[in-house]
């Protein structure tokens, strides 16, 4: 069974608790995370989520917001899976 689901992306300079707040931010919507990648490489953070936002509480820039609330100094970009599978087509 196939889920609508949207792509959320974090990147910045390395701090303690991104995953935590991105999370959190995830969980107070109603969004579930489907799959989740990180690294860090000279303490430049970059994430990628996948999340499940069929059953979310806020629209998609508003989730957007309350990540940016929590981490300020990151670059986040959430954007539904229509905009991104658009965008990325060859």
């Amino acid at each position: 069974m196939d889920r609508e689901k949207a792509v959320v992306t974090v990147t910045g300079r390395d701090e303690v608790g991104i995953l935590a707040s991105v999370s959190a931010c995830c969980a107070n919507a109603n969004a579930s995370v489907i799959e989740m990648t990180q690294s860090v490489k000279q303490d430049f953070f970059t994430m990628m989520m996948v999340i499940s936002v069929e059953q979310m509480n806020v629209t998609i820039a508003e989730l957007q917001d309350a990540i940016l609330k929590e981490l300020p100094t990151m670059d986040v970009h959430v954007m539904h899976e229509n905009i991104f599978n658009s965008m990325h087509r060859i």
